[in-house]
């Protein structure tokens, strides 16, 4: 488990944004960059409290964090075998369930989570906050927990509860740091296995994702297509393509750049929380969508303290170099609330493993991944048929043509995710997701139906919530979901 950090500031202390001046010196104050000084000596004197603290602003998915005796943690002391690096020698696996297991155990929906979400994706008698996807998980909801037993789990490189980087080394008795090993999405997916071999489950009836889960879910059914029945990938992708790795990058960079980050050995000192609140504002913005800043926040200036307010001399008022647009105190607001909820080399092994996905059949083949093939496909099975010799049924329509110059990948792509040709496939993508775009989500479909799957369902989303559509629309992307295992 990680050590995790209450933010000790108040919303009034965090949003102190104007520009003032010293009258001993006149000398420029910049209280949104004070407040990085402020914040590191509220966790000094807090002593490193592993606190949580949560928002209620806006139409924000709540992101609770888990009581530790709220989930269920597999342990297993046998190594796993990892994609960039051999064995991790015991692993744990943090998990929570909802609904009731059938006796043939063919009930199983395996729901995986996004980058920074923990197994607590709905309320429990146990932990009763509302979790990260409360509204689609219950009684009569989109997964029904009067007809599905769900699974959902902490991936492993994570820091709820799962093993991760700031999990203990067994071998030297301190955090891994960043002596844990480069992940692979499907190594989360070979651990979670793991927990299903535990459980007896055999074959699931579904694997579920979102974002991140997206890729688990299409990676689930690549290495187990005899374990899984059905596969949802929502606002996911098979391939992450340049511009989101470059967004993640950068995240990345001004983490690593905080000089308490300390080349990832920081769990006996500070944290680096001003590169964590820079990082999750750049996420942010790959999360929602320029259309909805201009609806929720168009070019309002925050409010001015009554102490702030210009006297009426027919000046205009003066710009801040501190957050001054709404905007960029709700940016401001959100890094500020994340900062010291998540473990910074978490997000950072866990971004790299989104950014290494890759279903073509030439880079799985470099990284000697193989298939569990079914038993029952038959050297004559049309899955077997060279990509570029099967008919490019496609998921574009009048309204959506086709590319003029289809992506040159598409074959390869077509080729890799063969072993997912039998398993009916649920893609849904967001017109206005700027970070998984609804190109990334018909090349999905295009390249499963190129391999030979004749199940897809392949669904548009509009609206304007971007990326973050899939925490917040329940009557549609439920609906979809619903349909789709029913």
């Amino acid at each position: 488990m990680s050590l995790l950090f209450k933010s000790p500031l108040t919303r009034s202390a965090r949003r102190f944004t104007c520009l003032t001046r010293s009258i001993s010196n006149n000398r420029p104050h910049f209280p949104c960059v004070e407040a990085h000084a402020l914040r590191e000596s509220h966790i000094r004197k807090s002593g490193l409290s592993s606190t949580s603290s949560s928002s209620d602003d806006g139409p924000e998915p709540p992101y609770a964090r888990p009581n530790p005796k709220s989930y269920h943690v597999y342990h297993d002391p046998s190594p796993l075998s990892l994609t960039y690096a051999s064995l991790l020698p015991s692993f744990d696996v943090a998990y929570e369930t909802w609904g009731t297991l059938s006796p043939r155990k063919d009930n199983v929906i395996l729901l995986h989570t996004g980058l920074s979400a923990s197994s607590h994706a709905a309320s429990t008698p146990t932990n009763p906050s509302e979790g990260w996807w409360e509204k689609f998980i219950g009684p009569g909801k989109p997964l029904d927990t009067n007809n599905f037993f769900i699974i959902c789990t902490n991936v492993i490189g994570g820091c709820y509860g799962s093993t991760g980087p700031s999990s203990i080394d067994p071998t030297t008795g301190k955090h891994y740091g960043t002596n844990f090993p480069i992940l692979s999405i499907f190594d989360m997916i070979r651990a979670q296995f793991r927990l299903l071999d535990h459980l007896g489950v055999k074959k699931l009836y579904a694997s579920v994702g979102c974002s991140m889960g997206g890729m688990q879910s299409l990676a689930a059914g690549w290495l187990h297509p005899e374990r899984v029945g059905k596969v949802v990938s929502i606002s996911g992708t098979a391939r992450s393509s340049p511009s989101a790795v470059a967004m993640r990058y950068a995240q990345r960079s001004v983490l690593m750049a905080d000089p308490n980050w300390n080349n990832g050995f920081y769990y006996d000192g500070l944290p680096p929380h001003t590169g964590m609140k820079l990082a999750r504002q750049i996420a942010t913005i790959t999360y929602r969508s320029g259309p909805e800043w201009d609806s929720r926040f168009g070019r309002q200036l925050r409010q001015l303290p009554s102490s702030s307010t210009p006297e009426e001399s027919g000046l205009p008022r003066t710009p801040a170099l501190c957050p001054d647009f709404l905007i960029e105190t709700y940016l401001d607001h959100q890094g500020e609330q994340f900062c010291l909820k998540y473990d910074a080399n978490s997000l950072i092994y866990i971004s790299k493993a989104m950014d290494l996905f890759d279903m073509t059949a030439s880079t799985l083949k470099t990284l000697n991944l193989q298939a569990h093939r079914p038993s029952t496909l038959s050297s004559d099975d049309s899955s077997s048929v060279p990509p570029s010799q099967v008919m490019h049924k496609t998921s574009h329509s009048k309204s959506h043509p086709p590319p003029v110059n289809p992506p040159p990948y598409l074959p390869d792509l077509a080729e890799g995710m063969q072993p997912l040709a039998h398993i009916p496939t649920l893609i849904l993508g967001v017109q206005s997701d700027i970070l998984f775009t609804v190109e990334q989500q018909r090349e999905m479909a295009d390249a499963l139906r190129m391999a030979g799957n004749d199940g897809v369902s392949y669904y548009e989303l509009g609206g304007v919530w971007g990326h973050d559509t899939f925490l917040l629309d329940v009557l549609n992307v439920g609906g979809a979901i619903r349909g789709f295992l029913s």
